[in-house]
């Protein structure tokens, strides 16, 4: 079974993947973070954000892994634990420009079908439901608002040291959200067949088991 979570940034989308992915017993894929380790890649070989050229001949060989921890998902980029690195201001503010190139979202697109294809799996991301796995059996929308997303982004900055003021993520969060939907290759948009969630007064638990629940609604109508 395949189940697509997309949204925009902040909108809690990898915090509930893993949670329903954990609950079902399901493996689960954070597309942002190879996005994210693709940026970073590019940061430490000084390699312009926008060198579409440049960026794959270094991404065509770059082992990008997932290590689980007791403090959640660890990313390693050819056995470099990148998982701070990639939530850095710097990387966050450029992922945009480097997910929009139409070479990279290929490759990393070919990367993800080729993860989901033998498991059963939560994904999430931007282009989940209508791009890599256009055929998911569940597809989740999530929004919320621009200040909900800043104030979660903040509490999550907050715990790894990362000391932005909020004002300035709602900026951030508000041009991301411009930038990923109007990108000319599978920009952010809900895939006509999923079911939007609005979680800016949800709790996370309220989130997880709706999900849930729409998932056991969908195996109810298969074995029917």
């Amino acid at each position: 079974m395949q189940i697509a979570i997309d949204g925009p940034a902040g909108s809690g989308k990898s915090t509930i993947a893993k949670l329903v992915a954990t609950k079902l017993g399901f493996i689960y894929c954070d597309t942002g973070a190879m996005y994210r380790t693709a940026t970073v890649m590019a940061k430490q070989k000084g390699i312009d954000y926008g060198d579409e050229a440049a960026i794959m001949a270094a991404l065509r060989g770059l082992d990008i892994t997932f290590k689980p921890s007791p403090d959640g998902q660890l990313v390693f980029m050819a056995g470099q634990d990148v998982t701070l690195a990639i939530r850095q201001e710097e990387t966050t503010n450029n992922v945009s420009q480097v997910s929009a190139l139409p070479k990279v979202r290929e490759e990393m697109v070919r990367r993800q079908r080729e993860i989901a294809a033998n498991h059963d799996i939560v994904m999430d991301g931007r282009d989940i439901g209508t791009t890599v796995l256009p055929d998911a059996e569940v597809k989740i929308y999530m929004v919320a608002s621009v200040a909900t997303r800043a104030q979660r982004r903040y509490k999550e900055n907050v715990e790894k040291g990362i000391m932005t003021p909020v004002a300035k993520l709602e900026e951030e969060i508000a041009e991301r959200d411009r930038k990923d939907s109007t990108r000319a290759v599978s920009p952010l948009r809900k895939a006509a067949d999923a079911v939007e969630i609005d979680s800016s007064h949800m709790t996370i638990d309220d989130e997880v088991q709706t999900i849930i629940d729409i998932v056991n609604k969908k195996r109810l109508k298969t074995q029917n």
